[in-house]
C-alpha cells in the first residue's frame, strides 16, 4: 500500500468534532429532515461527545406516511476497491464485540428519538437496525471508515452514538423514500384537482343541472341541447347508454362517432373525426373543445371504484356548456364543487312523467305473475334458478344480467318488449337499473340484499341504498312503454315493508367525489423510487396522498390486483400502467388467465394476431350444453373484449381488432342462442350433477368475503351458509318454500343411501366404508350413535347436549 494512500485512509479515521460533520453531511443529502436536526441543535455536547438535539416538531400538517407499506431493499455488501484496508490500519473485527456493541446502539433511547425526527418510526428503525446488523456481521470486507470505528468502539475508545450517521446512511439505502419524502408529498398533492385542467380553466363554461328520478324526462332535454348543438359530446357510464345515443343522433342527421374503451366507430367513410361523439365517460376527451357536453348519472361521482371519471369530466371538459343530469342528491354538492372553479350552476328540476306505487302485497309465489313483470335478482344462481321454474310453469321470460355481452342484453330486451312475442315476464340482476330501454309493468324484488365494496375493498352483504332501489324501481311504467303507471312490490312477504321503509327515505346526499392517480404522477413517483413494485408504488403514494373535504381517493383493489398478477413480466412502467386499468373481471379466472397471457406475450415484443387468439380460446366454438359452458362462453367474450380494449392502447402489438370483432359477434349470437334455450341449459346442468357423471355446478360470482343481514328482516334458507356454500357436485336449492320445492322425502325412490348416492352426496366407496364400520361397531357390541347427535338431540361446540 503507497504511503499517499494510508494518509488518505488515516485522514478518513473519524473523531468526535468530524462525526459531527458526518452526521450532517449524511441527513443532508436530499433529506428535510437535516435541515430541522441543524436547525434544533442546542450546540451542547453531551456525556458521548455527540451533539444532543431537542425534539423537533413538524410545522407540516402532512399525515405521517403507512411506514408498513415501506419495503426494504436489499444491500449487498459492494466491492469499493479498497478491500481489507481497514483490517490492515486496525485489526479484524470480533463479530461477538461488534455485536454487543451494535445491541448497545440499538437500545439507546437517545438514537430511536433521533431516527425517528428523520422519518425512522419504531418499525422502520427496527428493520433498518435488523438490515444494518446483517450487513455487518455477514460483509466481508466493510468500508475503511465503518470498519476503523467499529474497531474502536471494540476497544473502548469512542462513543456508540458515533455509529449514528452510519445507521442512517444504510437505512437511507433500504428505505430511499427517506431521503425524498418532502418530493414525494407534493407529487401525491389531490387538494386542487381543478387545476389539472389547464384547457377548461381557461374558459368560462356554464353548468346546467338536470335533476329529477328515473323516467323524469332530465336526460332527454340534455340530448335535445347536444343535438342542436355544433359540436357535443355525450358521456355515460355504459357502452349501451353511449351506443344508444350514437344512434338517436344519426338517425337525427346528426353525424356522431363513437368511443368506448373497446371500440372506435367514426361514420365518415374517410375516418375523420365528427363534430359529436357519444363515449363511455372514462373515453371523454378533456382536451378537445365542444359547444356543449352531456354527462349522465352525475350521482356516480361518489362511486368508491369509478367515481373518479366523472370527477374528471366535471372539472375537465373544455365545453362552453356542461350538461348534468342525475339525483337531485347532488344539486348541492356540484354546486359546491364548481364554486371551486368560480362557475355557477343552473338548477333545472324535473318530475317522473308516470305514477309509480308501491303495492300492499307480496308476490309469495312465481304462479301469481303477470305480464311486464320483472323479477329482480341480485345473484346469477336466483336468475338461474328462478327461471328454470317459470319456464316449468309453461311461462317463457327473457334473462338479463350483468357478464351478457351487451348484443344479447338488447336482444333479451327486444324480446321482452316485443307485444307480438310469447315471452312476458324478465328475470333481470339489476343492469336494467340503466342502459335498456324496457316496458315493465311491475317490479318485483326477489331479494333486498346484494354484494357490494365497502370502505376498505371488502365484499360484503348489505341491504340496497334508497338511490338503489329506485333506480330499479323507477323502471316500472316507463312514459315510452305501453305500461303508463308502475308498480313495485317484493316476492317474499317479509321483504315489503323493508321495501316501503327503503323507498320512504330520502336519498343520501352526495359529499365526496372520487380521485385517482394519473401515470404521470406514478411515473414521477418510480422516478424516485426506481426498484418499488408498481403495487408498492400505489399504496405508497394513496398512503401520502393529500385531499381536502370534498374528494376520496378511489378504490384500487382491482389494479394492485392485475399489479401483482404481472409484477414478475419485464414490463416498461407506463405499459404496466396501461395493463393494469384494463376493465376485467378479477372473478373470472379463464379472464385473469388470458390476461396474463396478453401480457407476457407483449412483453416478448410478439404480436397477438388473430391466429395466435384462437388457438388461446380454442375457436370456433360450439353452442353451450350446459350453463358451465354458457359461463365460458361469456369468459370467452370478455376475453375477446380485453383484447380490443388493449388494440386502442398498443396498436402494433394487438394488429387485428377488426377480425376479433368479427369472431365476437359470431359469439355474442352463439351466446344469446344459450340464453334462449337456458332452462334447457340448467336442466342438463342438473341432470349431470345428479347422475354423477359431470361436475357441472351453477357458478356463484356473488358469495361475499363478509356478509351482513339487515337487522328487520329474518334469516330465510338462502341465508344460512350450509344453502350458500354447496359442496362439489350438490344440487343448489334457494328459497325452497317460495319457488315450490318440497322437503326431500327420504322414504321415497328406495332407501336413504341410494338416495343420496343418487343426489350426488354420497359415494359409493365413501357408502361401503360407512356400512364396514357400521357393522364392525356392531360386532363389538358398541353403540353407533353414541359420539353423534340422535333421538331429537344435539351437541353443541363445546360437547353439552341440548334439545332441538
Amino acid at each position: 500500500m503507497s504511503l499517499k494512500r494510508c494518509l488518505f485512509l488515516l485522514s478518513r479515521a473519524p473523531n468526535r468534532a468530524r462525526c459531527l460533520r458526518s452526521t450532517v453531511a449524511v441527513l443532508g443529502k436530499g433529506s428535510a429532515g437535516a435541515s430541522a436536526v441543524q436547525r434544533h441543535c442546542t450546540g451542547e455536547t453531551g456525556a458521548s461527545g455527540f451533539i444532543s438535539c431537542r425534539n423537533a416538531s413538524s410545522s407540516s400538517a402532512a399525515k405521517p406516511p403507512d411506514t408498513s407499506l415501506f419495503v426494504p431493499l436489499h444491500v449487498k455488501a459492494t466491492d469499493n476497491g479498497e478491500g481489507s484496508i481497514g483490517a490492515e490500519l486496525t485489526q479484524p473485527l470480533d463479530k461477538s464485540e461488534v455485536l454487543k456493541v451494535l445491541n448497545r446502539f440499538y437500545k439507546r433511547k437517545e438514537m430511536q428519538r433521533l431516527a425517528a425526527e428523520n422519518g425512522l418510526d419504531a418499525r422502520l428503525f427496527h428493520q433498518a437496525f435488523i438490515s444494518f446488523r446483517k450487513y455487518v456481521l455477514e460483509s466481508d470486507a466493510l468500508g475503511a471508515d465503518l470498519h476503523i470505528i467499529l474497531n474502536d468502539f471494540c476497544c473502548g475508545a469512542g462513543h456508540v452514538d458515533d455509529l449514528y450517521p452510519y445507521f442512517m446512511r444504510h437505512a437511507k439505502q433500504i428505505f430511499p423514500m427517506l431521503d425524498c419524502m418532502e418530493d414525494l408529498r407534493k407529487i401525491s398533492d389531490l387538494r386542487v384537482p381543478a387545476n389539472w385542467y389547464p384547457e377548461a380553466r381557461a374558459i368560462q363554461r356554464k353548468i346546467i343541472f338536470h335533476a329529477g328520478p328515473t323516467n323524469s324526462g332530465k336526460t332527454h332535454h340534455a340530448i335535445q341541447r347536444y343535438l342542436t348543438a355544433k359540436s357535443g359530446v355525450y358521456c355515460g357510464p355504459l357502452k349501451l347508454l353511449a351506443h344508444e345515443i350514437f344512434e338517436k343522433s344519426n338517425n337525427a342527421n346528426v353525424p356522431c362517432d363513437l368511443v368506448t374503451g373497446e371500440e372506435r366507430t367514426f361514420v365518415n367513410p374517410e375516418g375523420k373525426q365528427s363534430s359529436h361523439v357519444a363515449c363511455t365517460i372514462e373515453m371523454c376527451s378533456v382536451t378537445t373543445p365542444y359547444e356543449v357536453a352531456v354527462i349522465d348519472e352525475i350521482q356516480m361521482i361518489r362511486d368508491l371504484s369509478r367515481g373518479w371519471a366523472w370527477t374528471r369530466a366535471l372539472l375537465g371538459l373544455c365545453a362552453e356548456e356542461i350538461h348534468v343530469c342525475g339525483e337531485a342528491a347532488a344539486i348541492d354538492f356540484v354546486t359546491e364543487l364548481m364554486y371551486s372553479t368560480g362557475e355557477e350552476v343552473e338548477i333545472r328540476n324535473y318530475k317522473r312523467l308516470t305514477s309509480m306505487s308501491v303495492l300492499d302485497h307480496a308476490v309469495e309465489s312465481l304462479d301469481n305473475l303477470h305480464p311486464g313483470d320483472c323479477v329482480v335478482c341480485f345473484n346469477k344462481n336466483d336468475i338461474y334458478s328462478i327461471s328454470r321454474q317459470i319456464e316449468a310453469r309453461g311461462l317463457e321470460c327473457a334473462v338479463i344480467y350483468g357478464s351478457l355481452p351487451p348484443g344479447t342484453k338488447l336482444a333479451q330486451a327486444k324480446k321482452f318488449n316485443d307485444p307480438d312475442d310469447p315471452c312476458k315476464i324478465l328475470v333481470a340482476t339489476d343492469a336494467i337499473g340503466m342502459g335498456l330501454n324496457l316496458s315493465i309493468k311491475r317490479i318485483i324484488f326477489n331479494s333486498l340484499v346484494k354484494p357490494t365494496v365497502n370502505e376498505k375493498g371488502e365484499k360484503e352483504m348489505d341491504t340496497i341504498t334508497t338511490s338503489q332501489a329506485l333506480q330499479i324501481a323507477g323502471r316500472a311504467g316507463r312514459f315510452s312503454s305501453m305500461f303508463k303507471e308502475g308498480e313495485v312490490t317484493t316476492m317474499h312477504r317479509d321483504d315489503l315493508p323493508v321495501l316501503k321503509e327503503i323507498l320512504s327515505r330520502t336519498v343520501d346526499t352526495i359529499e365526496t367525489a372520487g380521485l385517482h392517480p394519473t401515470a404521470e404522477q406514478i411515473e414521477m413517483f418510480a422516478y424516485h423510487l426506481p426498484d418499488a413494485t408498481l403495487s408498492n408504488l400505489i399504496d405508497i403514494f394513496v398512503s401520502l396522498s393529500q385531499v381536502d373535504g370534498l374528494y376520496f381517493v378511489c378504490n384500487i383493489d382491482d389494479f394492485k390486483f392485475l399489479a401483482d398478477m404481472i409484477q414478475h413480466i419485464p414490463l416498461n412502467l407506463r405499459s404496466r400502467y396501461v395493463f393494469c386499468t384494463a376493465p376485467i373481471n378479477r372473478k373470472q379466472p379463464f379472464v385473469c388467465t388470458s390476461f396474463l397471457k396478453f401480457a407476457r406475450q407483449f412483453s416478448r415484443d410478439e404480436p397477438l394476431t388473430f391466429d395466435w387468439v384462437c388457438r388461446h380460446v380454442r375457436w370456433p366454438l360450439v353452442a353451450p350444453r350446459n350453463i358451465k359452458d354458457l359461463v365460458h362462453l361469456e369468459a370467452v367474450h370478455l376475453t375477446l373484449d380485453l383484447y380490443l380494449w388493449l388494440s386502442y392502447r398498443f396498436m402494433d402489438m394487438f394488429p387485428d381488432a377488426n377480425l376479433i370483432r368479427d369472431i365476437q359477434k359470431e359469439l355474442d349470437n352463439i351466446i344469446q342462442e344459450g340464453v334462449r334455450n337456458i332452462t334447457r341449459l340448467i336442466r342438463a346442468s342438473e341432470t349431470n350433477t345428479s347422475s354423477g357423471t359431470g361436475t357441472d355446478t351453477i357458478p356463484d360470482d356473488d358469495i361475499p368475503l363478509h356478509r351482513t343481514f339487515p337487522k328487520d328482516r329474518g334469516l330465510n334458507v338462502e341465508d344460512l351458509p350450509e344453502a350458500r356454500q354447496q359442496k362439489q357436485g350438490q344440487r343448489r336449492i334457494r328459497g325452497s318454500k317460495m319457488l315450490g320445492y318440497r322437503t326431500l322425502d327420504t322414504r321415497q325412490d328406495g332407501s336413504l343411501s341410494s338416495r343420496l348416492v343418487q343426489e350426488g352426496l354420497l359415494s359409493t366407496d365413501l357408502l361401503e366404508q360407512l356400512q364396514r364400520e357400521w357393522a364392525a361397531s356392531q360386532a363389538n357390541g358398541e353403540d353407533p350413535w353414541k359420539e353423534t347427535a340422535g333421538s331429537g338431540r344435539k351437541i353443541n361446540s363445546k360437547g353439552k347436549k341440548k334439545n332441538k
